[in-house]
């Protein structure tokens, strides 16, 4: 009798006790760069460089012509204008020019211009050159209306964010999406990204230096990032089922002290 009791002592204890502690969550991984020197300051050699993303069918480019004359400047800017007064009705975040599939826009007065594969700064150079056949040193703008990424997962705000500079890193994403919380894996956050109509995936690790050297620290329009849960989270859906684990073996530790005692 007394075997079996110390048999069921024993099982209650573990039941008490492996809740709490799949419920725990590791903070050994939370720190970012953790490879980097506690020295005032260091230095990583060969950090990635950042290319310009190039003009593509379905981009909505936000272009701007001003000239010395405000009533040209309105004439110009007019399908521009109308675009935002159109999307601000319908509560659409996107206006400007969009890039047909030629890779063409049309402009007012100047007509049409082929932009495909141009980066914003070429864009810019080319319409000014457009521009100023009709008009005298006017200063052209041109920037992507549309440039999209995505954070999923264990952040505090998911969502689709529209950035206003195409130079936008991993980091500044995760800052638009208030960072990771205690529960996300900062050590093989996913990337997702569209490459010519393939899907390219990257495994990036923000506890080392290293990301700074990825080809994927800069990122590009519509990549998506992922960050999935660690152990941690899993363990804290199961709250509501260990508390009652550990009910049940606090109720059944009771019953045997009480029966030990007959």
């Amino acid at each position: 009798m007394k075997k079996i009791l110390s048999v069921i002592k024993l099982a209650c204890i573990a039941w008490i006790i492996v809740p709490l502690l799949t419920g725990c969550v590791s903070t050994k991984n939370v720190p970012y760069f953790q490879d980097i020197s506690s020295a005032e300051t260091s230095v990583i050699p060969n950090v990635s460089t950042f290319k310009e993303p190039t003009i593509q069918p379905d981009d909505i480019l936000s272009i701007s012509i001003f000239t010395i004359d405000p009533t040209t400047s309105m004439v110009i800017n007019q399908i521009g204008t109308q675009s935002l007064a159109l999307n601000q009705a319908t509560n659409a975040s996107n206006s400007g020019f969009l890039v047909d599939k030629n890779g063409e826009i049309e402009l007012s007065v100047i007509g049409k211009v082929k932009l495909l594969g141009l980066t914003t700064f070429q864009a810019r150079d080319l319409i000014y050159a457009k521009a100023a056949l009709s008009y005298k040193d006017p200063n052209v703008q041109v920037r992507y209306a549309n440039f999209k990424i995505t954070v999923l997962g264990e952040v505090k705000s998911p969502a689709t964010y529209t950035v206003p500079n195409e130079k936008v890193t991993v980091l500044d994403a995760l800052g638009m999406a208030g960072d990771l919380t205690i529960y996300g894996k900062r050590e093989n956050v996913l990337l997702v990204r569209d490459n010519n109509g393939e899907k390219q995936f990257a495994r990036l690790n923000l506890n080392s230096a290293d990301l700074f050297k990825s080809s994927f620290y800069y990122l590009k329009q519509n990549d998506v990032l992922y960050i999935e849960p660690n152990k941690g989270k899993a363990a804290s859906l199961n709250t509501a089922r260990a508390q009652t684990i550990t009910l049940v073996g606090t109720a059944l530790t009771v019953i045997i002290a009480l029966i030990s005692r007959l």
